[in-house]
């Protein structure tokens, strides 16, 4: 019995591939490589960007959170960069913080030979669970260097609740 029998796909089909076969197979696969090549150059813009499909059915972004819980308050960070503070809306509604905003940008190049406009939007919506030991009052919310931080400072019934908790080893 030849080991060629042993290979499970080649034994459903009932024959062996000639290394004839093995080279038109791959022809096969390049042509169909490059086709696919062609028709995704051709459905994105200038064929720059291997993202711009995805991207252009898509018009809302998740910025970056990151949620710190200390003694004394919470710290929400939201990562934005390119965005304006006039296009950052903050609302408190009930045990939720909801950050939201819009961004929007616009690019436009000249040259001798050519003519190039890129513009781009997205909008977002976090929508953050706190807890009900926040002073409402007090709540901070700054904007630097594409960061915003939300300062939600808790109140001193809230401070007292909190114990440590020992941990003990066996």
């Amino acid at each position: 019995m030849p080991i060629s029998d042993l290979i499970p796909w080649r034994r459903e089909r009932g024959d062996v591939s000639t290394p004839e076969e093995q080279d038109k197979d791959a022809l096969l696969d390049i042509r169909d490589e490059m086709n696919r090549m062609f028709e995704d150059f051709f459905e994105r813009p200038l064929g720059l960007s291997p993202l711009s499909r995805e991207t252009s059915l898509r018009t809302s972004f998740m910025p970056d959170l990151d949620i710190s819980d200390t003694e004394d308050e919470i710290m929400v960070s939201a990562e934005l960069p390119g965005m304006e503070p006039e296009d950052i809306d903050i609302q408190l509604s009930g045990n939720t913080l909801m950050i939201s905003g819009e961004k929007s940008s616009e690019k436009e190049e000249k040259g001798k030979r050519y003519y190039r406009q890129e513009r781009s939007y997205g909008s977002f919506r976090r929508s953050i669970p706190i807890p009900d030991e926040i002073d409402q009052e007090k709540i901070d919310a700054s904007y630097q260097r594409g960061v915003l931080k939300v300062s939600l400072p808790k109140t001193a019934e809230a401070k007292k609740k909190s114990k440590s908790i020992p941990v003990k080893t066996k």
